[in-house]
């Protein structure tokens, strides 16, 4: 156990360090790897591997997921910003790169192929682009000359283009409304708002009309017409799956659904496990959500704030799809439920993220004696 007394690194971490945050990603990682069991082998065996072929996967890429968490909690709030800005520089260069070199799957060039790895970049890139985009909106705030708003802009629509090129529609809209919300905390003008929400519904009602698959899925989520095989059997499973489910490695359904492992590993656990502890997991990301944005109404810092609210909007929008996607609420669209869902660049990506979120909540010195300054101006608890 780490004192109080102590006074190295590792004890200043464990005592500054939100322990509640840390507990909810940690026991996510877990419900994770238990649930990889459950959903993986069935993957495995249709492709012709060995039966724990992912789930040995997954657990090799817990490991550096959780170092790579941890390392950047150790972060102070300018080591974040300057990670962030050099993370966000690479990826931006990697998902061009993929789209002249990429590795093509089902159509999209997502993937940059390092050796015997494949990286995801834009997974990367957006909790890079969340922190770079609090900085510049809070620098505005700070001093209205800059034009750090403009910059914002700007570095959205670079990556929406790189977005949409690849083409990668869910996670555009994920990163617009993130985006979007973060603007709105830093003020944005109404005339703003109307500009952005008609340019959203354009560019929208273009992806509908110009993309072939994004209209072949939007058509099928609303007539249920077509090839709907993969989310009518992720309904089945969690239908069979009742309240408390049909037990650790009864399901049955899980076998023939394609993505069992990935995009529709929600319907696993709803079958083996049940609704309620589906909701369980619902309630840990609204918790993580929760607290975030309670951590961000706190914080007197403007960087600090909008990091934080959008790094945890990140989160809970993504999660919000992939089980909408699951619960037939939304139309089909391949984003995995953070750290629940296999895929190395998603759970180290998720990590990253994790890791900003843990470091700019710490509860650091300065942070304490400001509070401590302004009870005795105003009399009234920071807290």
């Amino acid at each position: 156990m780490v004192s109080r007394a102590d006074r190295g690194p590792l004890a200043d971490w464990f005592w500054t360090i939100d322990r509640y945050f840390l507990a909810a990603f940690i026991l996510l990682m877990g419900i994770g790897f238990m649930l990889s069991f459950a959903a993986s082998p069935p993957v495995a065996e249709r492709l012709g591997l060995d039966s724990f072929h992912f789930v040995e996967r997954h657990a090799v890429f817990i490991v550096p997921s959780l170092m790579v968490m941890i390392g950047l909690s150790f972060m102070t709030p300018r080591q974040v910003r300057r990670a962030a800005i050099i993370l966000l520089a690479v990826s931006l260069l990697m998902m061009v790169m993929a789209l002249f070199f990429g590795v093509e799957v089902k159509g999209s060039r997502r993937w940059v192929s390092i050796g015997s790895f494949s990286i995801q970049p834009s997974e990367f890139m957006k909790p890079a682009f969340v922190v770079v985009c609090a900085w510049l909106f809070a620098e505005h705030a700070r001093q209205p000359e800059i034009p750090g708003n403009l910059f914002a802009i700007i570095l959205f629509g670079i990556v929406a283009a790189l977005l949409v090129a690849q083409p990668d529609l869910g996670q555009t809209i994920l990163t617009a409304v993130v985006w979007g919300g973060m603007f709105f905390m830093a003020g944005m003008p109404w005339l703003w708002i109307m500009v952005l929400g008609a340019v959203g519904i354009v560019g929208f009602a273009s992806a509908y009309y110009m993309l072939p698959h994004v209209t072949g899925r939007i058509d099928r989520f609303l007539t249920g017409e077509g090839d709907t095989f993969q989310v009518d059997t992720a309904r089945d499973a969690i239908i069979r799956g009742d309240w408390f489910g049909q037990g650790p490695g009864e399901g049955i359904v899980k076998r023939i659904i394609p993505d069992s492992h990935t995009d529709f590993i929600f319907s696993v656990a709803a079958e083996e496990f049940g609704i309620l502890f589906c909701m369980l997991l619902v309630l840990i990301f609204a918790f993580i959500v929760l607290r975030g944005l309670g951590h961000s109404f706190k914080e007197r810092n403007d960087f600090a704030r909008f990091a934080v609210a959008g790094l945890v909007l990140q989160i809970g929008i993504q999660s919000m799809i992939n089980i909408g996607v699951n619960l037939e609420l939304l139309p089909a669209k391949g984003m995995t439920l953070p750290l629940i869902s296999y895929g190395g660049s998603s759970m180290i990506a998720i990590c990253v993220t994790a890791g900003f979120i843990l470091a700019l909540t710490r509860h650091r010195p300065e942070k304490r004696a400001q509070e401590r300054s302004l009870f005795r101006i105003t009399g009234v608890p920071a807290e």
